[in-house]
């Protein structure tokens, strides 16, 4: 730290709201059934809470989640608990809880990567924020644009007539129209003859989509672009792994090709922007590094003409409600968003659920992130005193 730095954090020291402690925990959750996905196929969710304690009494609550532990990525609930326990809570405590983007550059500065961990941190930051100044998270991040977002539901199950039962019901009950086929693990033509069953039973009821989540080879991407074309589809979601692929597929596609994990921050997206390499950008917040990086990657899409998404790492209430407030100010959302994640989870943690109705989710309009935890549920499922209990059950 130089001395610049320093004699801003003396500044008015004493009326400081400080961060006194920080708290992190493991939260293993059930699903309401295995999701599959081209890498991995999730039987459970496991979410890291952290909470943030300010001197002022002030309480900030974040979250970090991941797809099927490391199967997507270089972070896991388990590693992000880790590190912020050992590295992010020493660079912290004490230090003014005010003053979120300087936090977190000191954080930026001392710790590279970490994204998802970062992420956590700052929404914890920003809802203690809001709590003091009676403000949403959204309107710390520049004001609200929308107080309610459509929601996409993904099938996911592998079993095409499963899949048409599921979103038969979606419909049914007002809850999605919008929904997002998983593939990328069976052979290009039957993905694409399962993709034109469920369209095709659908019809204009239902829009449809597909994440590939980077499975196919570029040849095989050529070919399945436009047999998804063919059959309806209208927009598929990272195809290939490599962007110079990608691009080369966005300048053929006859349907909407959309980036997703090759957006890793706002250095990726300027690079995917600059080389025209997608139609869309899934901005998914943890996956971007947190609030106000996946608000740069908006920026970016916007002054570059790219459409955009509002994408999930499958969050809980709490990572969920948090990208809410951050997609709420994108100036635009061509696509919608696909913060379901709390409705694949059969238990609920928060004091207050969710509201998913006419196919949107409604946002949270209190102080912060407006939400609050139920203290007991989640300390029923929280994995250390899981394992507490088992040990004293066994005499271990």
């Amino acid at each position: 730290m130089n001395a610049n730095e320093n004699n801003y954090l003396q500044q008015d020291r004493v009326d400081m709201v400080t961060i006194d402690s920080i708290q992190t925990l493991l939260v293993d959750l059930p699903t309401i059934r295995p999701h599959q996905l081209s890498m991995t196929t999730m039987k459970g969710q496991t979410l890291m809470l952290v909470r943030i304690h300010c001197s002022d009494g002030s309480v900030g609550i974040g979250e970090g989640t991941t797809i099927g532990g490391l199967a997507y990525g270089a972070e896991s609930p388990e590693s992000m608990k880790l590190n912020i326990d050992t590295y992010f809570t020493p660079l912290l405590l004490g230090q003014p809880a005010d003053q979120v983007p300087f936090l977190m550059q000191q954080l930026e500065t001392a710790i590279r990567g970490n994204r998802f961990a970062k992420s956590a941190i700052e929404t914890a930051l920003y809802d203690a924020l809001g709590q003091r100044l009676n403000l949403s998270v959204a309107e710390l991040l520049g004001g609200s644009l929308r107080k309610s977002l459509p929601v996409a539901w993904t099938l996911a199950s592998g079993d095409t007539a499963k899949d048409i039962d599921e979103a038969e019901e979606m419909l049914a009950r007002r809850r999605h129209r919008i929904f997002k086929l998983k593939i990328g693990t069976r052979d290009v033509a039957k993905d694409i003859a399962h993709v034109a069953a469920i369209k095709k039973a659908l019809g204009d009821r239902g829009a449809v989509r597909v994440d590939v989540n980077m499975a196919w080879s570029e040849l095989e991407a050529r070919y399945g672009v436009d047999g998804l074309a063919d059959v309806g589809c209208e927009l598929v979601e990272q195809p290939v792994a490599c962007a110079d692929a990608l691009k080369r597929l966005t300048a053929q596609a006859k349907i909407a090709i959309m980036a997703d994990e090759l957006l890793v921050g706002p250095a990726s997206a300027f690079e995917l922007a600059k080389n025209n390499a997608a139609h869309v950008f899934a901005i998914k917040v943890e996956q971007s590094g947190g609030l106000r990086a996946s608000q740069k990657i908006a920026a970016i899409a916007e002054a570059a003409n790219i459409e955009l998404y509002g994408g999930t790492m499958l969050e809980g209430a709490i990572g969920t409600v948090a990208s809410a407030h951050a997609f709420a100010t994108f100036h635009a959302l061509q696509w919608g968003t696909e913060l379901f994640g709390p409705l694949l989870i059969t238990e609920e943690i928060l004091a207050t659920p969710l509201v998913y109705e006419n196919f949107e989710l409604q946002i949270p309009q209190g102080p912060g992130l407006g939400i609050a935890l139920d203290e007991e549920r989640v300390q029923f499922f929280n994995r250390a005193q899981r394992q507490k209990s088992v040990s004293l059950a066994t005499g271990a």
